[in-house]
């Protein structure tokens, strides 16, 4: 099992939401698991810091990307299109987290190579809990690309 306590985990978030993002933060917090949470309100401004480009050219690439579908500029369909198919972004982990549960969604964000889609739950608690069960199996039980400094 490699040790996380070398290196915090780092996550980008796509989400515009305020609330959602306050409530991703206290989960991560209250993991207690190493990690940096960097967060974009836009598909543009996403793109812009996986690409390492105008404003976040010195940004680090994510270990994972927590990707809302309904974000303003560009769709978080086109972002997970977009990273998916560029050889340099491929290996980074997207799991779409997003209000939608309509089967279209969840095809669509299947057949752009999402590696999981998660409905956010509708009460606070439920959302913590489902933040809890992605941040145990995504930062604790999965090995991530580059997390192992051998």
């Amino acid at each position: 099992m490699s040790d996380r306590t070398v290196r915090p985990v780092s996550i980008l978030l796509v989400e515009d939401s305020p609330g959602d993002v306050n409530i991703t933060r206290e989960a991560l917090r209250q993991a207690r698991i190493a990690n940096e949470l960097h967060v974009v309100t836009n598909g543009e401004a996403a793109l812009d810091y996986l690409h390492q480009r105008g404003e976040h050219a010195d940004a680090e690439r994510p270990d994972l990307v927590l990707l809302d579908l309904n974000i303003p500029r560009v769709s978080g369909h086109e972002v997970l299109e977009e990273v998916k198919n560029d050889p340099e972004l491929l290996a980074i982990p997207i799991v779409v987290l997003t209000t939608s549960s309509a089967q279209a969604d969840v095809l669509r964000s299947y057949s752009s190579h999402a590696n999981s889609f998660v409905t956010k739950p509708v009460t606070m608690v439920e959302f913590m809990d489902a933040l809890g069960s992605l941040e145990s199996f995504w930062l604790q039980i999965v090995t991530l690309p580059g997390s192992d400094e051998d």
